[in-house]
């Protein structure tokens, strides 16, 4: 009896994990678009198939898997609803490239190019969005009449979001954009665009928290990522920005009511060749906004503009701007071990409201320099504290 019994248990046991091995492939449905009548040609548009591969993986029960095999896909708008989804984990794995029509007007009104509304539990891996702006920044460049452009990837009204390992390049405007989504993590992301295309904001947030962005490199025609108002409870690693404006919050305060940001870490990242490194920006008018909470931590600067910069007198282009004092209360904001070079001589610069100073601001640590010397440092309305700085006097007002 003992003979049979260590017979059979590999048996057994054998067949416990061809059943766990087999439950699992159920469990996860696998839907390729191709199935639903998408073409790798790179030029029948197959949103139509993307659409109908959503619906059938929405309708799963369980976990389900939409695949994209290699090859070029056009796809005009897509739009995945997941109101009436059964499935909330979907997965999206891309080994493709999804391209944007050529003529820009197809989606250049529309807003988004790919869209995610009301989804919960979709993860985007890998892949690349070619949003193949080119024409329309060089319309916008040559002052005439244009469409405003489409979002490439956005998601609205959303929960437990992860995209890895995406690439995203030549968007007609924003890359990514996140708009009232809670707990969304991105990580191994691409974000390219040159740097005179604009309005191509690598990565915006709007309303969002608990966003976590890991890993990544974003060279664009605008900021590296931006954050709108309502944000919180944000945190960005090992971040590569260049080209770009920087790592912006704002701009805010163009509402009167509007809500606020807070709870932000930068962390362990560079600007190369950047416009700004770490701003906040807001506009000169009358707000019940704020900024509070904000740390940036082990960062490095290569020839930046505008190293470090809070300007309340935010005021792009020329004429028709508030030139009031602004409402938005900027307070404990903390610059900790940032290095590098300014590719201006103040690379420090605090233009804060004159009706609602900054306050409990901290520089800790801050070595920045220009043409081989130290950087300076400007301050207007700015109170808080600083130690071991490389410039010889803090402007800060204690």
């Amino acid at each position: 009896p003992k003979m049979s019994y260590i017979i059979l248990f590999p048996l057994i046991l054998m067949n416990i994990i061809i059943f766990l091995f087999n439950s699992s492939i159920a469990a996860n449905s696998m839907y390729n678009v191709q199935s639903y009548g998408a073409k790798s040609d790179g030029k029948s548009d197959s949103s139509k198939a993307f659409i109908s591969a959503w619906t059938a993986a929405c309708a799963s029960s369980s976990a389900a898997t939409i695949y994209v095999p290699k090859g070029s896909y056009l796809l005009s708008n897509a739009y995945f609803y997941g109101q009436t989804c059964k499935s909330n984990a979907i997965t999206i794995n891309i080994e493709g490239t999804l391209v944007a029509p050529f003529d820009y007007n197809v989606i250049g009104k529309s807003g988004n190019w790919i869209k995610f509304e009301r989804v919960n539990g979709v993860s985007i891996v890998g892949g690349t969005l070619d949003g193949q702006g080119t024409g329309l920044w060089t319309c916008k460049n040559s002052g005439k009449g244009c469409p405003k452009g489409a979002t490439t990837l956005a998601f609205y009204n959303s929960n437990d979001i992860a995209i890895s390992g995406l690439t995203s390049q030549d968007s007609q405007m924003f890359h990514i954009l996140l708009d009232r989504c809670h707990n969304a993590k991105l990580q191994g992301v691409k974000i390219s665009a040159p740097g005179n295309s604009p309005n191509t904001d690598g990565i915006h947030l709007q309303s969002s928290s608990d966003v976590t962005i890991l890993n990544s490199q974003i060279g664009t025609g605008d900021d590296c990522i931006s954050i709108g108002p309502g944000n919180s409870n944000l945190w960005f690693e090992n971040i590569a920005c260049g080209p770009g404006h920087g790592i912006s919050i704002g701009s805010l305060g163009w509402e009167m009511q509007e809500a606020g940001v807070q709870n932000v870490t930068v962390k362990t990242s560079s600007f190369t060749g950047t416009e700004n490194g770490v701003r906040v920006k807001t506009w000169a008018r009358p707000s019940n906004g704020f900024v509070r909470n904000v740390l940036f931590q082990h960062v490095v600067m290569n020839n930046v503009e505008n190293p470090i910069i809070i300007d309340q007198n935010y005021c792009p282009g020329s004429g028709n701007c508030p030139e009031q004092g602004s409402g938005i209360k900027v307070s404990d904001i903390t610059y900790d071990d940032v290095h590098g070079t300014s590719a201006t001589e103040v690379a420090v610069k605090f233009d804060c409201s004159k009706t609602n100073p900054c306050n409990g601001i901290k520089l800790l640590d801050v070595k920045l320099s220009y043409k081989d010397h130290p950087a300076e440092a400007s301050c207007v309305n700015a109170g808080g504290m600083a130690s071991g700085l490389q410039q010889p006097t803090s402007c800060l007002q204690v």
